[in-house]
């Protein structure tokens, strides 16, 4: 296996094809870039700039470049000396618009007989042997009546071979051959034998609890499962993708939601035998990340490692002051209405169980019918349906690998009992069954349990808990608030001694903020008194009538000011959704969400000095916090990813936020001034953190024997909490945490770290420092970084350094 040992994400989408992106691979190498790591490409759904809902596996997406695109990609890649990492989906397809799956298409027109019919994840038994749609805004009979269903026919060319159509709204079906009227019509009675004779089912969204009859992903009914433990499936999915690894255009991939698979093991150990062992990372969260009981990873899995959230969660937390946890506790009680959950387990237990009963009953449903007949029989199909929510409630992690686990899944069955004591013994049933080996059901139930925690925790439970911001991020757990320097140390060197090719990262297309809104955030923890005041008086000016909901929305636009008044409305709809308080998707509100709306107009408006003033007192230390959590991410363990753009500041929200078009022109015009010895000031700019970012990958780019092992390094004096230190076999990384207090706290001036002999340079000031003690109010007096690399034999410092400027005795 050849690993990366840095990459770069580029969001490949029509405004920023495959063509746009070999326009910088340039800037990418110069930058200190080893692999270039792009988004999907398959072809995807018309305007998906994502590129998840996947419609046709067989081919590159056209709208981001073709074929022809990807092998020019690749040989630019290739000679400005990257490697290319590609971001694969094999869990499901996108199938919002029929016609632009041909294998869904195919299934709609064919059912059963359809060739593709093994390739989706339906249970055809169900369904009275048709595919169950729930895409009409009222009932099927109601829909017929009002005439808002059209059967008509169509030639061959206009509807993938289909004789005929049936049209609602913007939905268009394929008919089954035979079925098509002899002219297009809305009469009910027409209408309702032809429709009868389909092999779909078309039905009222609401009833998707009982309609729906294929796997999705999570609660998404436009994305279809897709049943890749089939050999004949994984072929026929994998064909583009294996071509791209067989013809040398890509090197490796990155696996997404493997949780959602039936066999996550099976299918990467095919993957290693299709590939030949290529690089394979996979999108797997590890609950409990940044504490002692951290979730691992599957020893046997045939993958290099994770993406990299466990490693966020623990950079995230060793910059947050535990002393602010107290207080930040208190407001979140103040704010807290009568009637919601007290703590965060509370929060999430309740967000969970509302996930299985509602928008994961379809698949709760599909568990109850996998049961044998005589339990099935026993319990009855309501007792087992609540039990098998509640055990899905009361797991703790995304999913278990049998045998494997065995402790987790105890818990859960003690956690449901305790829940549901009237239950108790229907759970107790329903354990062995659903970890009894290779079973459907206990397949189903694995699919089962990462969709109920992904949709309770993440897009649920994050939105309702807003106590300090950068702690509600993918694979954190807010309930863990600070991890001290020697829990950051303990955490590396686990990493560096089992998954040392494994991502690290900091901002993700799926982070609920960037990583610099979360390092601006982080201050808060050192000012909770300040944070409580200003929310005061800013709740004062316009509230949701929600507290915490309010003390999210105001972080978010503290977090990310300056911000456009667009993007702050957008992200608030979304978390006042996501959170289900006030609002949701499924029921907006329309009173609640004027005033989230009235919110964030006031943010501009009448309570701008107020955000403005709180922005003024945290940017600064935010942008120290930056610093040190980029240098932290870039030089430990692992292998780094820079998302696009954030090798300047990024104050972005969730997405598609995220996904905002980057300046490289810009970047490449502040590289060049780096190039020539500039070194700038922390300030608006962001040049600060590209000098970070780009001498750090270079470092480990060009001398990597200087990263081949981690150890802590001494920190002693008054401030010896507010600094963490490691060696990495040659490469020093020197970082200040909790930068507001320092003043109060003794300051640098005492602190010393203590380096390994020898001369070492610092990579972004070009000042070289002999081994043995220096005061950190020395070595961090123009930046609060450092990157010392031992010199080389010749004594000369790194050849991206600045001149040396000073030593120190």
């Amino acid at each position: 296996m050849t690993a990366p040992v840095s990459t770069y994400r580029l969001q490949i989408r029509p405004a920023f094809d495959l063509d746009a992106a070999a326009g910088i691979v340039d800037y990418l190498r110069d930058l200190g870039v080893d692999w270039a790591y792009l988004s999907p490409l398959l072809a995807a759904a018309e305007g998906s700039d994502h590129g998840y809902d996947v419609v046709d596996p067989t081919q590159v997406d056209p709208r981001r470049g073709g074929p022809e695109a990807l092998t020019r990609f690749s040989a630019a890649a290739r000679g400005a000396g990257l490697g290319v990492l590609v971001d694969i989906v094999p869990n499901h397809q996108g199938v919002a618009v029929a016609a632009e799956n041909p294998w869904w298409w195919d299934v709609l027109r064919h059912g059963r007989d359809s060739v593709h019919a093994a390739a989706f994840d339906i249970d055809w038994e169900h369904g009275d042997g048709k595919l169950g749609l729930p895409i009409l805004g009222k009932t099927l009979r109601e829909a017929v009546a009002a005439g808002e269903i059209e059967v008509a026919p169509v030639t061959a060319d206009e509807a993938h071979g289909a004789q005929g159509v049936a049209r609602y709204f913007d939905h268009v079906l394929p008919l089954a051959d035979g079925t098509a009227p002899a002219a297009a019509t809305t009469d009910p009675a027409t209408v309702d034998a032809v429709l009868a004779a389909q092999h779909w089912r078309a039905a009222f969204w609401r009833d998707d609890a009982t309609e729906l009859n294929y796997r999705r992903f999570f609660a998404v009914n436009t994305l279809a499962g897709v049943r890749v433990e089939l050999p004949e499936v994984f072929d026929a999915s994998h064909a583009e993708i294996l071509r791209w690894l067989r013809e040398g255009l890509v090197d490796g991939l990155r696996i997404d939601h493997p949780d959602g698979l039936a066999d996550p093991g099976g299918y990467l150990d095919r993957l290693a035998e299709a590939t030949g062992g290529a690089y394979v990372l996979v999108e797997k969260i590890l609950e409990h990340a940044a504490t002692d009981h951290a979730e691992q990873l599957p020893a046997w899995w045939a993958t290099a490692g994770t993406t990299g959230y466990d490693a966020m969660a623990e950079i995230d937390r060793v910059l947050i002051d535990p002393a602010g946890e107290g207080a930040l506790d208190a407001l979140d009680a103040e704010l807290r209405a009568d009637t919601a959950p007290e703590t965060y387990d509370d929060i999430v237990r309740d967000a969970k169980r509302t996930v299985a009963g509602t928008i994961q009953a379809a698949e709760v449903g599909r568990l109850v019918r996998c049961l044998p007949a005589d339990v099935r029989d026993r319990l009855g199909d309501d007792i087992a349906r609540e039990a098998f929510a509640e055990l899905l409630t009361s797991f703790s992690v995304y999913r278990v690998y049998p045998p494997a686990g065995s402790e987790l899944v105890a818990e859960a069955v003690a956690a449901a009992s305790e829940s549901r004591p009237d239950l108790a013994e229907a759970i107790a049933m329903l354990a062995p069954l659903v970890t009894a080996g290779d079973t459907e059901l206990s397949r189903r139930f694995g699919q089962t349990t990462g969709p109920v925690m992904a949709k309770g925790v993440e897009d649920t439970a994050f939105y309702r808990y807003p106590r300090l911001g950068t702690l509600t991020e993918v694979g954190g757990d807010p309930g863990v608030f600070a991890l001290d320097a020697a829990g950051y140390h303990r955490a590396q060197v686990q990493r560096q001694a089992t998954w040392p090719h494994a991502m690290t990262a900091l901002s993700t297309h799926d982070t609920k903020r960037s990583e610099d809104v979360r390092a601006r955030l982080s201050v808060l923890a050192e000012m909770p008194q300040r944070w409580s005041s200003t929310l005061e008086r800013l709740r004062a000016v316009a509230s949701t009538g929600d507290g915490r909901l309010d003390d999210l929305l105001w972080q978010a636009i503290v977090g990310a000011w300056p911000a456009s008044s667009e993007r702050l409305h957008d992200y608030a709809e979304k978390a006042a959704r996501e959170g289900g308080v006030v609002t949701s998707w499924a029921d907006p509100d329309e009173d609640a969400e004027a005033r989230v709306h009235a919110l964030v107009d006031a943010a501009s408006g009448e309570a701008r000095a107020i955000v403005e003033e709180i922005v003024g007192e945290i940017t600064a230390p935010g942008r120290s916090n930056s610093l040190a959590a980029k240098l932290l991410q870039l030089a430990a363990p692992g292998v780094p990813d820079v998302y696009q753009g954030s090798e300047l500041w990024d104050l972005s929200l969730v997405d598609p936020d995220n996904r905002r078009d980057v300046d490289f022109a810009g970047r490449r015009a502040l590289l060049t001034k780096l190039d020539q010895g500039w070194l700038p000031e922390v300030d608006d700019s962001g040049a600060a953190k590209m000098l970070v970012v780009s001498r750090a990958l270079r470092l480990r780019r060009d001398r990597p024997e200087l990263f081949e092992r981690y150890a802590p390094l001494p920190v002693v004096g008054p401030a010896a909490d507010h600094a963490v230190a490691f060696d990495r076999g040659g490469a020093i990384a020197v970082a200040t945490r909790l930068p507001v207090g320092l003043a109060a706290r003794g300051g640098w001036d005492d602190t010393v770290v203590l380096l390994p002999a020898g001369r070492h340079a610092d990579a972004l000031t070009g000042r070289t420092w002999d081994g043995g003690s220096v005061r950190l109010a020395d070595l961090l007096d123009t930046y609060p970084v450092a990157l010392l690399a031992a010199t080389e034999s010749t004594g000369a410092a790194s050849p991206d350094a600045p001149a040396p400027a000073k030593e120190n005795a």
